[in-house]
């Protein structure tokens, strides 16, 4: 196994990056395992550039951003957003594409991780 280490200076976002890319088939099983975690019925299916989301209230769009669009990497089209004839929304990561989608989808957004001093067992 081969480690990579970081470089030690901060460098402009983009560069020095892992080459780590996501295949279509990850953004796809990532999406399944997304609306099934926030308990969305809904069917991703693979274009020929992007995924598809058929959900209840109409079809969702996730599309990568063109490189000349960073530091939007990813595209997300919703059915009120093409209603209003409004362009994608942009998002910079996945974690934020995740979110916008699930705010998109009104799903909830489920329990979070609490640390603490739990209450004294008696």
């Amino acid at each position: 196994m081969r480690y990579v280490t970081p470089p030690p200076n901060p460098l402009p976002q983009g560069e020095g990056e892992y080459p780590a890319v996501m295949t279509d088939a990850e953004l796809r099983a990532l999406l399944i395992d997304c609306l099934a975690l926030w308990d969305v019925r809904a069917h991703v299916t693979a274009d020929d550039n992007a995924m598809k989301i058929a959900a209840p209230d109409g079809p969702y769009t996730v599309h990568r951003a063109a490189p000349d669009m960073r530091p939007a990497r990813w595209l997300l089209q919703t059915p009120a957003r093409a209603a209003a004839n409004r362009p994608p929304r942009a998002t910079p990561s996945i974690v934020a594409l995740l979110a916008a989608l699930r705010n998109a989808l009104g799903a909830e957004g489920g329990n979070r991780l609490r640390i603490g001093m739990g209450a004294p067992s008696s």
